[in-house]
């Protein structure tokens, strides 16, 4: 520390030439009194100064595969989630079984089991084709539509800074229209895709300026950058991530395995620690919404045989992360 420079924690004060040679008995009072003033200032850190992190659930319909609607919307609210993630082939088959229903009979179907519907996830639709879409989610009160990008796939360095740039600016009026809408737009980071690696992550929250534009945050297409994943979600921070999965990296998701090897996907029962990653939520003030996931093989199945069970699993996971996240906000 250079001579004179008060510091306590992170907080600096205005530094004091002192030559101890030639001080004067103002200077050294003067050092005192700075030495004294800053010994009087708390130790403030990013986490310490941000209100406690409380999470907010949606229940992915595509844990329930091919089960009906009606068979999954009573588990929204025994799962501990806030509302419905609809989600539609080859993942599952409930957004197909509302446009059999009619969205009449599904907002009936809705209200008859007290559960909102938040988000409706649409890959087959890509980014650019979504607008047909956000009618529908807006009238039953949703407010997220997520998808994955379009560009070229796993860039780094300068070929992610202009395939951002070009895919943020291509994204504008589908924004515009999700606004319109009040709806947000959140692109998954997925492998094979634009949005993908950690130079993707950070260029975005660089040029993305769209308030109904976000990423749908995967921390298992980062499973070789896991040590990344604080920094990047301080850098894109709570303006750029409105849903955030919680799902590690396993090959069940690619393979037949063993049930409970496929099931390690899912919080507490793999080994990924979430605490940096809740830690880091907390920092950036995080208010979006969560999601306990995992993928079966075959993509389309149930992950257990029954509502009840695969409830129960989501229910497990869930308590090791609220047990993780007393942790963070002690």
């Amino acid at each position: 520390m250079p001579d004179g420079l008060v510091q306590s924690g992170a907080v600096s004060l205005i530094p004091i030439p002192y030559d101890p040679m030639n001080a004067s008995r103002r200077d050294v009072l003067t050092l005192m009194a700075g030495n004294a003033a800053a010994s009087m200032v708390p130790l403030r850190t990013s986490a310490a100064a941000s209100a406690p992190l409380t999470l907010n659930y949606l229940l992915a319909s595509a844990l329930y595969g091919d089960m009906k609607l009606a068979e999954v919307l009573p588990e929204v609210s025994p799962a501990g989630c806030a509302g419905l993630d609809l989600w539609g082939k080859p993942h599952a088959t409930h957004r197909e079984e509302v446009d059999e229903m009619g969205v009449d009979a599904f907002e009936a179907l809705l209200k008859q089991s007290g559960v909102p519907l938040v988000c409706s996830t649409r890959y087959p639709l890509g980014p650019f084709g979504l607008q047909p879409e956000m009618p529908m989610v807006k009238r039953l009160g949703g407010k997220l539509i997520v998808c994955a990008s379009k560009g070229p796939k796993d860039v780094t360095g300068v070929e992610a800074k202009a395939g951002i740039k070009e895919f943020l600016e291509l994204m504008k009026p589908h924004a515009d229209a999700a606004a319109g809408h009040g709806i947000t737009i959140a692109i998954e980071n997925h492998a094979g895709a634009l949005l993908a690696s950690p130079d993707s992550l950070r260029y975005w929250a660089e040029f993305n300026t769209h308030p109904a534009l976000g990423v749908a945050l995967a921390p298992h297409h980062l499973h070789d950058h896991v040590d990344d994943l604080p920094k990047l979600i301080r850098e894109l921070g709570a303006k750029n991530l409105p849903f955030v999965y919680f799902q590690e990296y396993g090959i069940g998701s690619k393979q037949p395995v063993a049930k409970e090897i496929e099931l390690q996907q899912l919080p507490g029962y793999g080994t990924l620690d979430y605490r940096p990653i809740l830690k880091a939520l907390r920092e950036v003030s995080f208010e979006g919404f969560v999601e306990i996931f995992m993928h079966p093989t075959p993509r389309g199945a149930p992950i257990l045989p029954t509502p009840a069970e695969i409830t129960a699993a989501i229910n497990r996971s869930r308590g090791h992360i609220e047990g993780l996240l007393q942790e963070v906000n002690a």
